[in-house]
């Protein structure tokens, strides 16, 4: 008799075939507004399968569901807000001028042909000194996505240059919360750990380098007709301030002091409202839009919009106007109710048994190095797809494979490096995964536009599959302890 717990893996798939069988029509029907309302329905449609299978063929309680739902929505909450607080420092670090300014100098002393190897490169040092791809992303990778559209580079090069360095420098971060939970999950040190991933790491932005840096000699830019006219814009619109780059060195000073993200966030967001006062009166007044008001009551107003919803500056050129707009936190909200939905998917497909009851079946097939290696990077991406967060995808990978490498007797530290070269990296290539929808939302770049550029991300999981072939640096403990007791005696 199949375990309650556990259902016949075949029945456990079902609640996946929907889902990917309704994602594919929305996908078809939406486009890249797939994620405003289509993805999310999709989402509850499979969850109602998921929990109707459950409840109806093996008689498991709506309360199992309702407590797990629970823990993992409180487990996100802070996620929830860092999102919302993300919004905020969209609309001040624009508005402020702080992104326009770093656009301003950045077009003039960046190379087009060298660009994108930069912007990597940039991403790279900030993520790895903040532990944090979405705080990155957020922040320099916005202005190194204007940057890129001055310079006439397809804006999904560029989102797949930010994104390789920000999920690289986040990886290898001391201070990641993904590495944290990756190490902590498989009980390793977080410093053996980070070690030990080197060997696969760092080629993967090696090669990611160097494929950035020739492309930049091999991509066609019109950027010098469109730097005149970004400058131009920019200057005749904000005022152009180099005080404004205090902005994001307090958060840079702050970062390095090991604030907490949230808080890091928040008081950018603050520091940049400020910044606005002062410099940008008038852009403020444009957004209040409202002539019934005093100069001091539609700045107060332009402010809080600026916080809280969507703002249009007029530059007088089209693609700047684009550019500079931003959603605030409501822009965020989307993103928010998918991540909401996506978690209570997970949830009841980690409930009912059925996540494990699919995994289990593919440890069944492990005979190898290669193959257990795979097996996980597989799960990795698997549970990407089917969870659409990466920490459930991180705990549950190496919950499922721990005992299977201990029995082997390879070292925890491959299961704690291939988790991270599966399940870090790969969420943001989902769209419906937390960090992929997150990512789409804050650079304006639909996930599967930039999911082919994103080279560092697609590398590293093949990468851990390449040195398990090879067996550069892996070593099985057990048989070495058992050759080394019987040679003693």
């Amino acid at each position: 008799m199949t375990d309650r717990k556990h259902p016949h893996p075949l029945i456990a798939l079902i609640p996946v075939v929907v889902l990917i069988g309704l994602l594919a029509i929305v996908i078809a029907l939406f486009g890249s507004d797939s994620l405003s309302g289509g993805s999310q329905i999709a989402l509850l449609i499979a969850l109602s399968v998921c929990v109707l299978i459950s409840m109806t063929k093996y008689h498991m309680p709506w309360k199992t569901f309702e407590r797990q739902m629970t823990k993992t929505l409180g487990d996100v909450s802070v996620t929830l807000l860092i999102l919302l607080t993300v919004g905020m420092l969209a609309g001040s670090w624009m508005v402020s001028g702080v992104v326009p300014t770093l656009i301003y100098y950045g077009v003039q002393l960046l190379s087009p042909h060298f660009f994108l190897v930069s912007a990597c490169i940039i991403c790279s040092l900030i993520s790895l000194l903040s532990g944090s791809s979405w705080t990155t992303v957020a922040t320099i990778g916005v202005a190194l996505l204007g940057i890129g559209q001055a310079l006439g580079v397809s804006e999904a090069w560029t989102a797949g240059a930010i994104i390789s360095g920000a999920y690289f420098g986040d990886k290898m971060s001391p201070l990641s919360d993904t590495t944290i939970l990756a190490s902590s999950s498989a009980k390793v040190d977080i410093f053996d750990h980070i070690r030990y991933m080197m060997f696969t790491t760092m080629p993967s932005i090696l090669i990611t380098l160097v494929i950035f840096l020739i492309c930049g000699f091999t991509l066609s830019s019109n950027g010098s007709l469109h730097i005149s006219q970004y400058t131009d814009g920019l200057a005749e619109t904000f005022n152009i301030s180099l005080w404004t780059l205090l902005v994001p060195l307090i958060t840079g000073i702050l970062i390095a002091r090991k604030v907490p993200s949230l808080m890091v966030l928040f008081i950018s967001s603050i520091l940049a409202g400020i910044t606005a006062i002062i410099l940008q009166p008038h852009i403020l007044c444009q957004i209040a839009n409202d002539p019934s008001l005093s100069r001091v009551a539609a700045i107060i107003k332009g402010l809080a919009i600026t916080y809280y919803g969507s703002t249009a500056v007029q530059t007088g050129y089209d693609a700047l106007n684009e550019l500079v707009s931003t959603g605030g936190m409501a822009g965020m909200l989307n993103t928010i109710w998918l991540i909401i939905c996506a978690m209570c998917y997970g949830s009841a497909m980690v409930a009912s048994g059925m996540i494990e009851s699919i995994t289990r079946v593919i440890i069944r097939w492990v005979r190898s190095r290669v193959a257990l290696v795979s097996s996980t990077v597989g799960t990795g991406l698997f549970l990407n797809l089917t969870t659409g967060d990466q920490f459930i995808s991180i705990v549950l990978t190496a919950d499922m494979f721990r005992d299977v490498y201990d029995k082997e007797g390879y070292e925890a530290r491959l299961l704690s490096r291939t988790t991270e070269d599966a399940a870090t990296v790969t969420s943001v290539l989902v769209p419906w995964n937390t960090c992929g929808m997150t990512q789409a939302t804050v650079l304006g770049v639909p996930t599967l536009t930039y999911l082919p550029y994103c080279f560092f991300n697609l590398i590293s999981p093949l990468m851990s599959i390449f040195v398990a072939s090879i067996g550069w640096k892996i070593k099985r403990i057990r048989n070495e302890e058992l050759v080394s007791a019987k040679t003693s005696d």
